[in-house]
């Protein structure tokens, strides 16, 4: 945004891409900050404990069970260093930190395809015995997830922890939970607090409309959150944050009426884009919606007209691992903003009439870097990107690969389950190009960190996959384990990023109805951490 800003008159484009409160802080917040800028910025801020400490007293949380953090993304890295010993599970599409920071430290990252047949929800079940067959020591959970923005109740999450109470560690990243209406306190910060293996990740910048702070929380047991307390720099908040969490008490009432407008904003927006022909929303817990394009459309396409011909930022969803360029994931903004996003997504996709969506531009490959946009505005590519990237998507065989079907989970594990719109479609492998290599390979090279190739065994590779299951059919027991997976190698029977990217079912959901309104806080009360309402 702030290149785009700079290569125009300053104002950038109307953002439809990054996840911010457009309702929050309130014009007098900023006029309040604005006046003592000289005074934030020339001085340190106090110590991380002062500042967890205030937080904490707003939030009504004891502050040895909270730890505050440049932002979520320095949490999570401390996570994985810390408490990430050998392999995490993760649920894909989802927040790419949370697949990438692991397989960085040379982790094995076991990836659960989220299935577009299923509208993208979450199968707790299937997810527990996913984990369970790959002997997952991490498990992580985001609710709502980013991008789909699909929601797990609190009593399914509970159940969940009791039937991996066995893991090292399970992480609840709640960073859009604010936005979610669906259940009056949706929270589970109160159960991470006294559970051995439970971490909840919080955002602030999200919530309070702030990305550029970078500011966020961890609430665990004393222990957990104490030993990430111990490895944060002293002053890794800075002022502007310091600033934001004193003043924040004095403002509780516009907080919650901010959230309560960005769930009318993004009802009405979810109407607005379910007219056009072709073009499918999937149900949003989050301030954003995961849209699938109409057939024949291209979303690096559509992004960069969208930019170039009608100054509108949308997140093109194919540098995603378990999505594709046929998804865009648009940020709820206000009624006049979405008109304007309407309009031109109208004559981007149908020209002058609804009817048939343009062709998407022939390239020989599905890869899409998702800066395409900027790098045709700002830089010396004119949106060609690093050259020979698509050549190297192309090599790596990027076809989407279906999950084997889990056998019934055993009933210690057993849950509810989720109900589902229609029956869950399993996608049919689609040919992968193979490049000429002088001696045989196996048929899928497991993705490892750059660190860890060099350690790896030269005759290694991972056991092949299992056959495709009916749905509804158990699947054969797995292996017995046969020693420790190497380092970055996918969990046996599992999958490779590669193999799980872009894997989507062909059929997708149609006509699913936005969730209910229904939770918002008490607009003269502030909402704590748990969305039990404390006076402000």
């Amino acid at each position: 945004m702030a290149a785009l800003a700079r290569e125009s008159d300053g104002t950038g484009p109307v953002d439809f891409c990054i996840p911010c409160n457009p309702y929050f802080p309130t014009p007098a917040m900023f006029d309040d900050m604005a006046a003592r800028l000289r005074e934030i910025i020339t001085y340190y801020p106090s110590s991380a404990d002062t500042i967890t400490a205030e937080l904490c007293n707003l939030l009504q949380l004891p502050p040895q069970c909270v730890a505050m953090g440049n932002g979520s993304t320095e949490l999570i890295t401390w996570i994985d260093h810390l408490m990430v010993r050998e392999s995490l599970a993760i649920p894909v599409p989802t927040f790419g930190r949370w697949t990438d920071q692991p397989m960085e430290t040379g982790k094995r990252v076991d990836m659960f395809p989220l299935q577009e047949s299923s509208g993208f929800a979450l199968d707790l079940s299937q997810y527990a015995e996913f984990i369970r067959k790959r002997n997952t020591k991490v498990a992580v959970i985001c609710n709502p997830n980013n991008p789909d923005g699909g929601f797990i109740h609190k009593q399914a999450l509970v159940q969940f922890m009791d039937a991996m109470a066995d893991l090292d560690l399970i992480v609840i990243d709640e960073s859009f939970l604010e936005f979610a209406d669906a259940e009056v306190e949706p929270s589970v910060v109160q159960e991470a607090m006294i559970r051995p293996n439970v971490v909840v990740l919080r955002s602030l910048g999200k919530n309070f409309g702030l990305h550029g702070i970078r500011f966020g929380y961890l609430v665990a047991n004393p222990a957990l959150a104490g030993r990430i307390r111990t490895m944060l720099p002293k002053w890794n908040l800075n002022a502007f944050a310091e600033h934001v969490v004193f003043i924040l008490k004095e403002h509780g009432a516009e907080y919650a009426q901010s959230l309560q407008q960005v769930r009318r904003d993004r009802l009405d927006m979810a109407s607005h884009l379910s007219a056009l022909p072709g073009l499918t929303v999937y149900p949003s817990q989050g301030n954003f919606l995961f849209v699938r394009l109409p057939v024949g459309a291209e979303g690096t396409v559509v992004r960069d007209r969208m930019l170039t011909e009608h100054r509108i930022l949308v997140r093109e969803c194919g540098n995603k691992i378990g999505s594709s360029s046929r998804f865009l994931r648009l940020v709820v903004r206000p009624q006049t903003d979405v008109r304007r996003l309407v309009s031109g997504m109208e004559q981007v996709l149908y020209g002058t009439r609804r009817g048939a969506a343009v062709p998407e531009l022939s390239t020989g490959t599905n890869y899409s870097s998702g800066t395409a946009a900027v790098d045709r505005l700002v830089g010396a590519t004119n949106g060609a990107g690093l050259q020979n990237l698509a050549a190297q998507a192309l090599g790596t065989g990027t076809s989407g690969v279906g999950m084997p079907m889990p056998v019934p989970m055993p009933a210690a594990a057993q849950m509810p389950m989720q109900p589902q719109p229609v029956p869950m479609q399993v996608p049919q492998p689609q040919p992968v190009p193979q490049p000429q290599q002088p001696q045989p390979q196996p048929q899928f090279e497991p993705m490892v960190a750059a660190a860890q190739v060099q350690q790896m065994p030269m005759q290694q590779a991972p056991p092949p996959q299992m056959p495709q299951q009916p749905y509804g059919v158990p699947a054969p027991a797995p292996m017995p384990p046969q020693g420790p997976t190497p380092t970055g190698v996918p969990a046996r029977n599992g999958l490779t990023a590669a193999q799980v990217r872009g894997a989507t079912s062909p059929n997708g959901m149609q006509n699913l109805a936005p969730a209910p309104a229904t939770g918002w806080p008490n607009a003269q009360s502030w909402p704590n951490a748990a969305g039990m309402g404390q006076a402000g």
